[in-house]
């Protein structure tokens, strides 16, 4: 498939596009609500987003993808949260493994259909009711979630708000996985700086051990350092960033995500900062899990700095 073919997500009739001084985004909420395109001064800085239609054919991450219900993944086919036990079938359409047959970031974005309730030039709100019965077989639990994309001249903002439905609690476990890069510079010339958090402990296939240890930050060019690490966040507000060839891409955690991801795989032109509102398989641990009472909300809000330097 060509460049060309695979952006035609980009000229789907529900793309839709917001902008705001040097900055312009695309988002798609037909497909998910993904924020399909980041560009600033015309450069684009998010990355995976070159062939849509395979990663939405194979249920890949690409762009700002939201992850939900849950982020990352889960340790296997049956959780408990909520009162419920939950079994999955792996083999739904509706979900998508990993390489080691363990599912991945929940729902794939290209399968959620989302409804656009307010467009301005500079922001965008759209609605997902989880109430059908093929998501409910995935996650059995009633609610609506809104997104936010409001855009200024210096960054993108990201509030999604999940409203519980009258009948039961609601758990909480999604996070965004947005990919960055820097065009004009090689990987190993990004500057990556992360505050002092906790790293947990991970399983050779991702899942936390139950132990942490101390992180006191990183601040250096990436060379050929590679990171795939779940931290608790320390900092209510803290940020994480990538910056060089004149342009820094800052993430403010602002509320709701205490937990982060850092994803930047040696050999790889990215870096995911994925804020996450709970650590990955909080749905079968139940590690600081949040459950949102019947008919109540839940607010969780991030912003993408992108700045000349």
């Amino acid at each position: 498939m060509s460049i060309s073919e695979s952006q035609d997500l980009l000229k789907n009739p529900s793309a839709r596009t917001i902008v705001a001084g040097d900055l312009e985004a695309v988002f798609l909420p037909g497909h998910g609500m993904l924020g399909a395109s980041l560009r600033h001064r015309n450069v684009e800085i998010l990355r995976r987003i070159d062939d849509l239609q395979t990663a939405a054919a194979k249920g890949s991450s690409a762009g700002i993808p939201l992850l939900h219900p849950w982020a990352n993944r889960l340790v296997g086919s049956q959780y408990s949260a909520a009162g419920r036990e939950v079994n999955l079938d792996l083999s739904s359409p509706l979900l998508h493994l990993d390489e080691h047959g363990l599912p991945m970031h929940g729902v794939p974005w290209s399968l959620l259909r989302w409804t656009v309730t307010e467009g301005k030039q500079d922001a965008l709100a759209a609605r997902l009711e989880w109430t059908s019965d093929d998501l409910l077989a995935i996650f059995p639990f009633r609610h609506r979630l809104e997104m936010i994309a409001t855009l200024r001249p210096d960054g993108l903002g990201l509030e999604t708000t999940l409203t519980a439905s009258p009948d039961g609690p609601v758990p909480v476990s999604f996070g965004f996985h947005p990919y960055f890069g820097l065009p004009g510079l090689p990987r190993a010339q990004w500057r990556l700086e992360l505050p002092a958090m906790r790293r947990l402990f991970l399983d050779p296939h991702g899942i936390p051990t139950g132990e942490e240890e101390s992180f006191d930050g990183f601040g250096a060019q990436l060379g050929d350092r590679n990171f795939d690490d779940c931290f608790v966040i320390l900092d209510p507000r803290p940020s994480l960033s990538l910056s060089g060839a004149g342009r820094r891409i800052t993430v403010e955690f602002l509320t709701g995500y205490r937990y982060a991801q850092v994803f930047a795989p040696k050999g790889k032109e990215f870096v995911a900062l994925e804020p996450m509102t709970a650590p990955t398989n909080a749905l079968a641990s139940g590690r600081d899990l949040h459950l949102v009472e019947p008919g109540g909300e839940f607010r969780a809000a991030f912003r993408i700095g992108v700045n000349a330097i």
